[in-house]
């Protein structure tokens, strides 16, 4: 077998599995995002950022998906935030077979809103479908202006851009101009909000959009 006929097998087997998970978050109620980063943009911190804005009624649980080690999951189990912790033991992704053994511990008869903190890479989790409703995708600022052009993949795939520590956007030279134009070329319609999970700046536009959007 071809190595081409390899990946789309595999692919195809992880998109039936999403498909279940999709249903079985759906039959509770439950909206499913995927949020995808480079490592150190901040997605634990906009999971913890969003989370302190929710409305009372809008109840949050997260699997924390990461190489190794249970740091992020135990900053977000802090805050009373029911979470599960996936270790990929050095894998660059979640799958949907992941989320599938994740499902059964989390109470999703109590929650609205699952958060998925995919493994920290700008490639591989944007080829893998989770059974999530929305990919967001975190950019920040030191990272640098050219993020869309290197990965159009990841970009692409996005429903909403956030661009995290815009806080330090003078201080790191970042073209907001330029990297929209990225974005824009590659998914013309896709929102970009300009964030800073340390300051606050943004994140309530964000929640906005989340919330008319779940």
């Amino acid at each position: 077998m071809r190595k081409v006929d390899v990946i789309q097998a595999i692919l195809s087997d992880n998109n039936a599995v999403a498909e279940e998970n999709r249903k079985a978050l759906d039959a509770a109620g439950v909206f499913g995002i995927n949020v995808m980063a480079s490592p150190g943009a901040g997605k634990t911190s906009l999971i913890l950022a969003t989370a302190a804005r929710l409305p009372d009624e809008t109840k949050l649980c997260v699997v924390e998906g990461d190489l190794a080690s249970s740091i992020d999951a135990e900053l977000i189990a802090e805050q009373g935030i029911p979470v599960v912790q996936i270790n990929t033991g050095g894998g660059c992704h979640l799958d949907a077979a992941m989320i599938r053994s994740a499902l059964p511990r989390l109470p999703l008869d109590e929650i609205q809103l699952l958060m998925v903190e995919n493994v920290g890479n700008l490639v591989c989790p944007a080829n893998f479908l989770l059974g999530t409703h929305l990919n967001v995708v975190v950019a920040s600022t030191p990272e640098g202006h050219d993020k869309p052009f290197k990965y159009p993949g990841m970009f692409n795939a996005a429903r909403i851009v956030l661009i995290n520590k815009f806080d330090l956007s003078e201080v790191f030279d970042f073209d907001l101009e330029y990297f929209s134009n990225g974005v824009r070329m590659l998914n013309p319609d896709v929102p970009i909000i300009p964030i800073s999970c340390r300051t606050g700046a943004g994140m309530d536009a964000w929640v906005a959009w989340l919330l008319k959007n779940s």
